[in-house]
Parts: C-alpha cells; sequence; structure tokens
C-alpha cells in the first residue's frame, strides 16, 4: 500500500518561512520523481517544485528564488523549504510521487495535502 505522509503546513505571517516534508512508504522511493504541487481557494492544482530521481530540480516561476525542494533517499522522503511566503501562497499543498515505465506508462501517487495559510 502506497503511502505519501505530508507535515508542516500551519499559519504563517507574510514574509516567514516553513518546511513541508513529505515520507513516502510502499514505493521503492528512490526511482521516482516527486513533486509538490498546491491548489489555492476557488483554484485549480499547480505545479510548485519537482525534483528527479537523479536530483534536478524544477519550479514555478511564482516560487522560484523563494523555494528550495530536496528529497533525503535514505529516509524516503522529500522537502520543500519555503522562504519570504506571500498570502498568494495560501493553498493546500500537495506531495506527489511520479514514474513513467520503460513502456511508458505514467504512475502517479498523492497525499491527502497539508494546509499552508499565510496571513498576518
Amino acid at each position: 500500500q502506497v503511502q505519501l505522509v505530508e507535515s508542516g503546513g500551519g499559519l504563517v505571517q507574510p514574509g516567514g518561512s516553513l518546511r513541508l516534508s513529505c515520507a513516502a512508504s510502499g514505493i521503492v522511493f528512490k526511482i521516482y520523481a516527486m513533486g509538490w504541487y498546491r491548489q489555492g481557494p476557488g483554484k485549480q492544482r499547480e505545479l510548485v517544485a519537482t525534483i528527479t530521481s537523479g536530483g534536478s530540480t524544477n519550479y514555478a516561476d511564482s516560487v522560484k528564488g523563494r523555494s528550495t525542494i530536496s528529497r533525503d533517499n535514505a529516509k524516503n522522503t522529500v522537502y520543500l523549504q519555503m522562504n519570504s511566503l506571500k498570502p498568494e501562497d495560501t493553498a493546500v499543498y500537495y506531495c506527489n510521487a511520479g514514474r513513467t515505465n520503460a513502456l511508458g506508462r505514467r504512475t502517479d501517487y498523492w497525499g491527502q495535502g497539508t494546509q499552508v495559510t499565510v496571513s498576518a
């Protein structure tokens, strides 16, 4: 059974920082690309950041320079460090594990999400 369990969300003031964690189980973590997505109130889910199995990273323009995604394969955990948080960062943040096999078949797993609220 695959589980992705996010933690680290909460209420933070504008300009503050948070570190989100996502602990994975039931998958061979090191072969999966991992990502963070978010869904704000009344908005569609959007990509925040991804990290490949090889450690290459990609960020949405809206968080570039303010966020860092990293992974610890020994702990089966992916992190998202977010700094200089803005009210528009308020959203439910979801962890994703994705992989495309040799036949081109895509598999995705999602966590339940963790709420991040940026407000004074």
